[in-house]
């Protein structure tokens, strides 16, 4: 019998006690009883017309597609990419989403600090790994350990718009990091523009305004995967049309 792959979970679960004010989801549960009295009676039928006086568990859901696990389109970024107009998360190739993963270790980063080139080679140095075009870089910073805790978007390290095109000049079309966001948190960079600073404000995000890429938010349990290295990843975005990010269930795949 062929052994079956390993896989990892890498997605927060979409939750009412998300701790973000402006991108909670709401989640309204609706168990088996209540549907049988709800869809019954739009059917002329009585509870105890279903098995049990049970039918079925629904959910209804309202939230912000950047709510939870989720990769960013060029349209998130700006109206075009590139000199194009940007794309939107349902016209993204499907291909850019599966293939080889790697883990780059930045733990050692405080809050705020900035990730440049240098130090993404050096992080693959570390591990002895050369990227390729088409590789789905992640991050790991271990800030998603906080996630429901006060000042969780405020933890984490930031990738620089250098470190950005660095990693896009080499071919990567996807990179995603375990954090609340790609750049440093968005506190810290409204202060420095309220000092004058006003080029340093979604700095790595808006590289995709210059040249196309998707990243990845909110990633989670890089720290548990067995190795950096020789793993597939999947990331397919949900099909939304016309939107700027889709909620992805991101895994790891080892054979």
């Amino acid at each position: 019998m062929q052994k079956r792959p390993t896989v990892f979970d890498l997605s927060f679960a979409l939750s009412n006690s998300d701790p973000e004010p402006m991108l909670q989801p709401k989640i309204t549960y609706q168990n088996h009883q209540d549907t049988a009295k709800g869809f019954g009676a739009a059917f002329g039928l009585q509870p105890e017309d279903f098995p049990g006086s049970n039918f079925a568990g629904v959910e209804t859901v309202t939230l912000s597609t950047h709510s939870g696990t989720h990769v960013d389109a060029p349209w998130h970024y700006g109206p075009w990419s590139g000199g194009r107009p940007s794309r939107t998360i349902d016209q993204m190739p499907l291909e850019w989403f599966f293939s080889d993963g790697v883990v780059l270790d930045f733990t050692h980063k405080g809050a705020g600090e900035a990730v440049n080139p240098r130090e993404m080679e050096q992080a693959l140095g570390k591990i002895g790994y050369s990227i390729k075009p088409y590789d789905i870089v992640l991050l790991r910073t271990d800030t998603y350990k906080h996630f429901g805790e006060p000042g969780y978007d405020e933890l984490h390290c930031g990738v620089t718009p250098e470190a950005t095109h660095w990693l896009i000049d080499r071919g990567i079309k996807v990179m995603g990091i375990d954090a609340w966001g790609w750049d440093p948190p968005f506190t810290m960079m409204a202060d420095q523009v309220k000092q004058g600073h006003k080029d340093v404000l979604w700095a790595a995000h808006f590289v995709g305004k210059e040249k196309e890429y998707c990243h990845i938010e909110k990633l989670a349990n890089l720290d548990k995967l067995p190795r950096p290295s020789g793993f597939k990843v999947a990331v397919f975005p949900v099909k939304i049309e016309r939107a700027s990010a889709g909620w992805v269930r991101a895994v790891a795949i080892f054979e």
